[in-house]
Protein backbone atom coordinates (compact mmCIF):
# COMPACT_ATOMS: atom_id res chain seq x y z
CA UNK A 1 0.00 0.00 0.00
CA UNK A 2 2.50 2.49 -1.23
CA UNK A 3 0.23 4.68 -2.36
CA UNK A 4 -0.57 5.12 1.24
CA UNK A 5 2.89 5.96 2.46
CA UNK A 6 3.47 9.95 4.08
CA UNK A 7 7.09 10.90 3.61
CA UNK A 8 6.41 13.96 5.27
CA UNK A 9 5.71 12.32 8.88
CA UNK A 10 9.11 9.94 8.42
CA UNK A 11 10.99 12.73 11.11
CA UNK A 12 7.97 10.57 13.54
CA UNK A 13 10.76 7.77 13.76
CA UNK A 14 13.46 9.86 14.49
CA UNK A 15 11.78 11.04 17.60
CA UNK A 16 13.30 9.33 20.30
CA UNK A 17 17.01 10.99 20.27
CA UNK A 18 18.68 7.41 22.37
CA UNK A 19 18.13 5.87 18.90
CA UNK A 20 18.23 7.36 14.92
CA UNK A 21 18.24 4.92 12.03
CA UNK A 22 20.65 5.63 9.28
CA UNK A 23 19.15 7.31 6.04
CA UNK A 24 18.66 4.21 3.46
CA UNK A 25 20.57 1.79 5.78
CA UNK A 26 19.16 -1.44 8.04
CA UNK A 27 21.10 0.13 10.63
CA UNK A 28 20.73 3.03 13.42
CA UNK A 29 23.31 5.26 15.37
CA UNK A 30 22.54 5.04 19.63
CA UNK A 31 23.62 6.89 22.42
CA UNK A 32 24.33 4.49 24.72
CA UNK A 33 25.91 6.70 27.49
CA UNK A 34 29.78 7.02 27.33
CA UNK A 35 29.54 5.99 23.84
CA UNK A 36 27.95 6.13 20.55
CA UNK A 37 27.14 2.59 18.92
CA UNK A 38 25.98 1.58 15.57
CA UNK A 39 23.58 -0.98 15.75
CA UNK A 40 22.67 -3.41 12.93
CA UNK A 41 20.87 -6.77 13.77
CA UNK A 42 20.88 -10.31 11.61
CA UNK A 43 24.01 -10.16 10.00
CA UNK A 44 24.37 -14.02 9.43
CA UNK A 45 27.77 -14.16 8.43
CA UNK A 46 28.65 -16.79 5.83
CA UNK A 47 24.62 -17.39 5.17
CA UNK A 48 26.29 -18.80 1.87
CA UNK A 49 27.68 -22.06 2.89
CA UNK A 50 24.49 -22.91 5.10
CA UNK A 51 22.16 -22.05 1.90
CA UNK A 52 24.31 -24.87 0.12
CA UNK A 53 23.99 -27.06 2.66
CA UNK A 54 20.53 -27.12 3.63
CA UNK A 55 18.63 -26.13 0.34
CA UNK A 56 21.27 -26.76 -2.55
CA UNK A 57 21.22 -23.33 -3.70
CA UNK A 58 24.55 -22.06 -5.03
CA UNK A 59 25.42 -18.60 -4.26
CA UNK A 60 28.93 -16.86 -4.52
CA UNK A 61 29.69 -15.65 -0.93
CA UNK A 62 28.46 -11.57 -0.24
CA UNK A 63 31.08 -11.34 2.78
CA UNK A 64 32.99 -9.41 1.50
CA UNK A 65 30.44 -6.64 0.06
CA UNK A 66 28.39 -7.05 3.54
CA UNK A 67 31.98 -5.98 5.24
CA UNK A 68 32.58 -3.21 3.33
CA UNK A 69 28.97 -1.88 3.73
CA UNK A 70 29.89 -2.36 7.42
CA UNK A 71 32.77 -0.96 7.59
CA UNK A 72 31.32 2.02 5.28
CA UNK A 73 28.38 2.64 7.89
CA UNK A 74 30.88 3.24 10.61
CA UNK A 75 32.92 5.68 9.02
CA UNK A 76 30.10 7.84 7.80
CA UNK A 77 28.58 7.47 11.69
CA UNK A 78 31.87 7.63 13.54
CA UNK A 79 30.40 5.19 15.87
CA UNK A 80 32.35 4.18 19.41
CA UNK A 81 31.16 0.68 19.00
CA UNK A 82 29.44 -2.23 16.52
CA UNK A 83 26.23 -3.35 18.77
CA UNK A 84 24.97 -6.21 16.47
CA UNK A 85 21.70 -7.26 17.91
CA UNK A 86 22.08 -11.18 17.42
CA UNK A 87 23.01 -14.10 14.52
CA UNK A 88 26.14 -11.88 13.76
CA UNK A 89 26.92 -15.29 12.50
CA UNK A 90 24.59 -17.84 10.47
CA UNK A 91 25.15 -21.62 11.56
CA UNK A 92 23.04 -23.53 14.41
CA UNK A 93 25.39 -25.44 16.62
CA UNK A 94 28.46 -23.57 15.75
CA UNK A 95 30.06 -21.88 12.52
CA UNK A 96 31.81 -23.45 10.33
CA UNK A 97 35.13 -22.89 7.84
CA UNK A 98 32.93 -20.37 5.88
CA UNK A 99 31.51 -18.51 8.93
CA UNK A 100 34.79 -18.37 11.04
CA UNK A 101 36.62 -17.03 8.01
CA UNK A 102 34.45 -14.44 7.43
CA UNK A 103 33.97 -13.06 11.31
CA UNK A 104 37.80 -13.10 11.17
CA UNK A 105 38.02 -11.00 8.33
CA UNK A 106 35.19 -8.68 9.65
CA UNK A 107 36.35 -8.24 13.16
CA UNK A 108 40.05 -8.17 11.98
CA UNK A 109 38.65 -4.67 9.95
CA UNK A 110 35.98 -3.07 12.46
CA UNK A 111 38.24 -1.00 14.36
CA UNK A 112 36.30 -0.47 17.34
CA UNK A 113 34.89 -2.93 20.25
CA UNK A 114 32.13 -5.04 19.44
CA UNK A 115 29.22 -6.19 21.59
CA UNK A 116 26.96 -9.22 20.35
CA UNK A 117 23.06 -9.34 22.12
CA UNK A 118 23.65 -13.17 21.69
CA UNK A 119 21.37 -14.78 19.08
CA UNK A 120 19.69 -18.27 18.14
CA UNK A 121 22.36 -18.61 15.00
CA UNK A 122 25.44 -17.92 17.32
CA UNK A 123 25.75 -20.70 19.05
CA UNK A 124 30.11 -21.62 19.60
CA UNK A 125 30.63 -18.15 18.49
CA UNK A 126 31.85 -16.91 21.72
CA UNK A 127 34.24 -20.07 22.49
CA UNK A 128 35.87 -18.96 19.00
CA UNK A 129 35.68 -15.10 19.32
CA UNK A 130 34.94 -14.37 22.95
CA UNK A 131 38.28 -12.71 23.26
CA UNK A 132 37.19 -10.38 20.40
CA UNK A 133 33.60 -9.82 21.01
CA UNK A 134 31.42 -8.73 24.20
CA UNK A 135 28.74 -11.57 24.23
CA UNK A 136 25.72 -10.62 26.19
CA UNK A 137 23.25 -13.70 27.88
CA UNK A 138 20.55 -14.59 25.84
CA UNK A 139 18.20 -11.89 27.47
CA UNK A 140 19.96 -9.09 26.36
CA UNK A 141 21.72 -6.35 28.51
CA UNK A 142 21.47 -2.70 28.97
CA UNK A 143 24.25 -0.47 27.24
CA UNK A 144 23.00 3.06 29.18
CA UNK A 145 19.00 3.86 28.48
CA UNK A 146 19.10 1.64 26.15
CA UNK A 147 18.15 -2.25 26.11
CA UNK A 148 19.85 -4.41 23.17
CA UNK A 149 18.53 -8.24 22.52
CA UNK A 150 18.17 -10.44 19.88
CA UNK A 151 14.55 -11.28 20.17
CA UNK A 152 14.63 -14.97 20.38
CA UNK A 153 14.21 -15.30 24.35
CA UNK A 154 12.21 -13.36 27.26
CA UNK A 155 13.86 -10.31 27.45
CA UNK A 156 16.49 -9.90 30.91
CA UNK A 157 15.00 -7.70 33.30
CA UNK A 158 17.32 -5.16 33.06
CA UNK A 159 16.35 -4.61 29.45
CA UNK A 160 12.80 -3.59 30.46
CA UNK A 161 14.13 -1.16 32.45
CA UNK A 162 15.62 0.94 29.32
CA UNK A 163 14.04 4.05 28.26
CA UNK A 164 14.33 2.37 24.27
CA UNK A 165 15.06 -1.10 23.49
CA UNK A 166 16.68 -2.54 20.07
CA UNK A 167 16.14 -6.33 18.73
CA UNK A 168 16.14 -8.00 15.79
CA UNK A 169 15.53 -11.51 15.10
CA UNK A 170 12.08 -10.81 13.03
CA UNK A 171 13.80 -9.57 9.60
CA UNK A 172 11.09 -7.26 9.13
CA UNK A 173 9.74 -6.93 5.68
CA UNK A 174 6.43 -5.24 4.03
CA UNK A 175 4.78 -6.31 1.00
CA UNK A 176 3.81 -3.17 -0.95
CA UNK A 177 1.51 -3.06 -4.12
CA UNK A 178 1.47 -0.79 -6.11
CA UNK A 179 -1.78 0.82 -8.48
CA UNK A 180 -2.09 -1.71 -11.12
CA UNK A 181 -1.33 -4.81 -8.72
CA UNK A 182 2.55 -5.05 -8.97
CA UNK A 183 3.91 -6.59 -5.66
CA UNK A 184 7.08 -5.70 -4.29
CA UNK A 185 8.57 -6.98 -0.64
CA UNK A 186 10.29 -3.81 1.23
CA UNK A 187 12.75 -3.62 4.40
CA UNK A 188 11.13 -2.20 7.58
CA UNK A 189 11.34 -0.86 10.80
CA UNK A 190 8.95 -1.48 13.39
CA UNK A 191 8.74 1.28 16.06
CA UNK A 192 6.06 1.59 18.83
CA UNK A 193 5.47 1.79 22.79
CA UNK A 194 6.34 -1.45 24.44
CA UNK A 195 3.05 -2.95 25.99
CA UNK A 196 4.20 -3.75 29.92
CA UNK A 197 1.09 -6.87 29.91
CA UNK A 198 3.25 -8.91 27.81
CA UNK A 199 6.28 -9.55 30.07
CA UNK A 200 3.75 -9.88 33.17
CA UNK A 201 3.97 -13.57 33.60
CA UNK A 202 7.09 -13.89 32.72
CA UNK A 203 9.88 -11.13 34.09
CA UNK A 204 9.30 -10.26 37.36
CA UNK A 205 10.50 -6.41 37.18
CA UNK A 206 10.01 -6.44 40.80
CA UNK A 207 11.63 -8.95 42.36
CA UNK A 208 14.86 -7.60 39.84
CA UNK A 209 14.42 -4.24 41.32
CA UNK A 210 14.00 -2.95 37.92
CA UNK A 211 11.72 0.33 37.61
CA UNK A 212 9.35 0.20 33.98
CA UNK A 213 9.45 3.48 32.19
CA UNK A 214 7.53 3.07 29.50
CA UNK A 215 9.92 2.35 26.47
CA UNK A 216 10.30 2.13 23.33
CA UNK A 217 10.63 -1.11 21.41
CA UNK A 218 12.50 -0.80 17.83
CA UNK A 219 12.79 -3.90 15.95
CA UNK A 220 15.34 -4.12 13.28
CA UNK A 221 15.49 -5.06 9.73
CA UNK A 222 18.06 -7.88 8.61
CA UNK A 223 21.58 -6.07 7.42
CA UNK A 224 22.11 -9.96 5.48
CA UNK A 225 19.95 -9.48 2.20
CA UNK A 226 19.87 -13.19 1.57
CA UNK A 227 18.18 -14.10 4.32
CA UNK A 228 14.44 -13.61 4.47
CA UNK A 229 11.99 -11.84 6.53
CA UNK A 230 8.87 -11.76 8.55
CA UNK A 231 6.33 -9.95 6.48
CA UNK A 232 4.54 -8.29 8.83
CA UNK A 233 1.26 -7.30 6.73
CA UNK A 234 0.72 -10.67 4.97
CA UNK A 235 -1.58 -13.00 6.83
CA UNK A 236 -0.35 -16.34 7.90
CA UNK A 237 3.25 -15.02 8.58
CA UNK A 238 4.06 -14.71 12.44
CA UNK A 239 6.30 -13.01 14.33
CA UNK A 240 8.79 -15.52 16.22
CA UNK A 241 9.93 -13.39 19.44
CA UNK A 242 7.91 -14.80 22.42
CA UNK A 243 6.64 -11.45 23.33
CA UNK A 244 5.36 -9.85 20.02
CA UNK A 245 2.80 -9.03 18.47
CA UNK A 246 1.22 -8.73 22.06
CA UNK A 247 4.04 -6.67 23.25
CA UNK A 248 3.70 -4.10 20.52
CA UNK A 249 0.50 -3.56 19.77
CA UNK A 250 0.68 -0.03 18.69
CA UNK A 251 3.74 -0.28 16.69
CA UNK A 252 4.04 1.57 13.38
CA UNK A 253 6.08 0.37 10.35
CA UNK A 254 8.98 2.40 8.41
CA UNK A 255 11.02 1.73 4.94
CA UNK A 256 14.42 2.66 5.06
CA UNK A 257 14.66 5.41 3.60
CA UNK A 258 11.98 7.10 6.25
CA UNK A 259 8.69 6.88 4.41
CA UNK A 260 6.05 6.14 7.41
CA UNK A 261 3.55 3.52 6.38
CA UNK A 262 1.38 3.87 10.17
CA UNK A 263 0.39 0.97 11.88
CA UNK A 264 1.79 -2.50 11.01
CA UNK A 265 -1.68 -4.17 11.43
CA UNK A 266 -3.17 -2.12 8.52
CA UNK A 267 -0.28 -2.05 5.76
Amino acid sequence: MAGGADRDEAPDRRSHPLVEPVPDAPAAVADLGDETGLLVADYHAGIEASLRYERGVELDSAGDERRERLLDLLARTGADRLVVLGDLSHRIGGAGDAETEELEALLSAVGVPVTLALGNHDTGIEAAFGDRIDVTAAGGARLGDVGVLHGHTWPAPEVLGADVICMGHEHVAVRLEDAVGGARAEKAWLRGPLAREAFDAEVDLAAAGVEWRDPELVVFPAFNDRSGGTWVNVEGQGFLAPFLPGGLADGEAYLLDGTRLGSYREI
